[in-house]
């Protein structure tokens, strides 16, 4: 045996072993138990196979609209009264449908210039139109607004994600999903309680902190009759539900008056962490940043002596009376929160507010018994499959069909490899695709064979014939697997989890087929003819 020969054994067994680790690691033993855990560790199964839920959400892109424009009539106040600029009314006239699009009345005509000022200044992203009695109406910029239900879409995804990996879910899908506008998919392999994860995903956890300024009230009319004048809340106040005081009866309610401006927002949280409270009950214990735990200095030292609330959601969780400045730590206690409602909280406090709500289009749970039935289906069709292609290259290309049958083993041994090294999930479409590299690899082998055949036919030598069999296919060879790998990164790129899991195995297969079909089964051919006789005729 030659040495440029033996190297490419020693080759073809190296790369053996490489993807044998791959696929099963280090066993912790060799039985068949073993060497099964030892593969599902290294390649996970997908939803349709392991079970688990999958889930499609509509993100209500005009909810961050809406955040974005409410902030804009804030400002738009502010600025006017600084500049003593009197106005009738400042409104969104169809907050649900357009609701970037501020109406602003009653403005004296001399005050557009003021308008454009305040716009270029403080509200950039809105345009000025101008209508009849001195009405005018702020629109938010197009790109702009098709920026801001982008980002809303993206930040719903990174906030999810944040809470789905704090609940410990192996190998989930969560992407933006390509069938729909503003919809995200979600799959999560192996959850044995949906529901909680619904609940976890679409809570919102807008925390604030406000000044309290009058309550608790036993009903929304108490409060209101409380005010002066009567009915009327103050021009920086709100009304809003929350616990009632302690003392009072179980799930009884509240109502407080508070301002409409956070000393604190969700967005000045560094970290939450479940805790108890001096009386062992279970409570949830924040931090704030460094600029939001200096705002709430100052705030707290303006204001000692006063009332401030803890607002999770629009309800008043808590209510406090500020002793002395508080800098950067606080409580959010709930009465009746339990151990793992505390844990829920703080998780997703963590992780950040949801810019917009949530809805849900679809839900289906796939139960384990129905993903091992898929497992066991697959992997039978797989196995016969793969053993009526062996059978029929043995009988049809004789002891060349050895050949076909090892390359093919191999080619499996190096996807299964690939698979275990890139931690790729398989999916049922992922077992189809496992089926049609078998396939590809037959036909490579059957391009090459068949180049043999002809060139054996016209009259050349087994080596000859070898050598231009392989020269002649290998561009044909190339020319077909590159155009599919083409294909499968197109359906990895724009399809949803199992069209991806299909792409992936396809894609490893057909770059694991182009090794085993041209240069494994060459070194084989070569092997072969080094231990005939010359002039041997070659089985094929």
């Amino acid at each position: 045996m030659n040495k440029n020969l033996l190297w490419q054994l020693a080759l073809i067994v190296a790369v053996l072993l490489v993807f044998l680790f791959g696929i099963f690691g280090i066993p912790q033993n060799f039985s068949g138990q073993g060497l099964l855990t030892a593969m599902t560790n290294r390649i996970h199964l997908g939803l349709d196979l392991r079970g688990g839920t999958h889930l499609i959400l509509q993100v209500q892109v005009n909810d961050a609209v809406n955040i974005d424009s409410d902030n804009a009539i804030e400002i738009l106040k502010e600025q006017l009264n600084k500049r003593k600029i009197t106005f009738a009314d400042i409104s969104k006239p169809d907050p649900q449908n357009n609701p970037d699009r501020v109406v602003l009345k009653g403005v004296p005509p001399d005050a557009r210039k003021d308008l454009l000022d305040i716009l270029n200044e403080r509200l950039q992203e809105y345009s000025l139109g101008s209508g009849a009695e001195n009405t005018y109406t702020l629109t938010m910029k197009p790109q702009m607004l098709t920026d801001l239900k982008d980002k809303a879409v993206t930040q719903a995804i990174e906030t999810i994600r944040n809470r789905i990996d704090a609940l410990g879910v192996s190998e989930p899908t969560i992407q933006e999903h390509g069938l729909g506008q503003y919809q995200i998919l979600v799959q999560l392999p192996g959850v044995d309680d949906p529901e909680r994860v619904k609940s976890l995903i679409q809570s919102t956890a807008m925390l604030e902190i406000k000044q309290v300024l009058g309550g608790p009230y036993p009903s929304e009319q108490a409060a209101l009759q409380a005010q002066q004048p009567m009915g009327v809340l103050p021009p920086d106040g709100m009304l809003l539900p929350g616990h009632a005081a302690p003392g009072s009866s179980s799930g009884e309610q509240a109502w407080y008056v508070v301002s409409r401006i956070s000393a604190v927002r969700g967005k000045d949280l560094r970290d939450a962490q479940p805790s108890t409270d001096q009386n062992g009950q279970p409570d949830v214990s924040f931090t704030l940043t460094g600029e939001g735990g200096q705002r709430f200095y100052s705030f707290t030292s303006a204001h000692v002596g006063e009332s401030l609330g803890v607002v999770l959601d629009g309800k008043v969780q808590e209510v406090a009376n500020i002793k002395e400045a508080i800098r950067d730590t606080g409580t959010i206690s709930g009465g009746s929160m339990n151990a793992q409602q505390a844990k829920d909280l703080s998780m997703i406090l963590r992780s950040g507010a949801l810019p917009a709500g949530i809805k849900y289009l679809e839900e289906r749970t796939v139960g384990p018994s129905l993903g091992t039935d898929s497992i066991r289906a697959g992997v039978r069709a797989a196995i016969v499959g793969m053993l009526a292609v062996l059978i029929f290259m043995l009988i049809y290309y004789r002891a060349a069909g050895i050949n076909a049958d090892v390359a093919l083993l191999l080619n499996l041994i190096i996807l299964l490899g690939f698979m275990g090294y890139f931690e790729a999930v398989l999916t049922l479409p992922g077992i189809a695709g496992v089926i049609l590299t078998v396939g590809m690899g037959v036909d490579s082998n059957v391009l090459i064979f068949e180049r043999i055949r002809e060139e054996l036919r016209n009259g050349k030598t087994p080596p000859s014939a070898v050598d231009q069999g392989f020269s002649h296919a290998w561009i044909t060879i190339v020319d077909t697997h590159v155009t599919t790998i083409v294909s499968a990164a197109i359906l990895f790129l724009f399809g949803t989890g199992p069209v991806k899991g299909f792409a992936v195995t396809l894609t490893f297969g057909l770059l694991a087929n182009l090794f085993t079909a041209v240069f494994v089964s060459r070194v084989i051919f070569d092997w072969i003819l080094s231990r005939k006789q010359r002039g041997e005729a070659l089985s094929i």
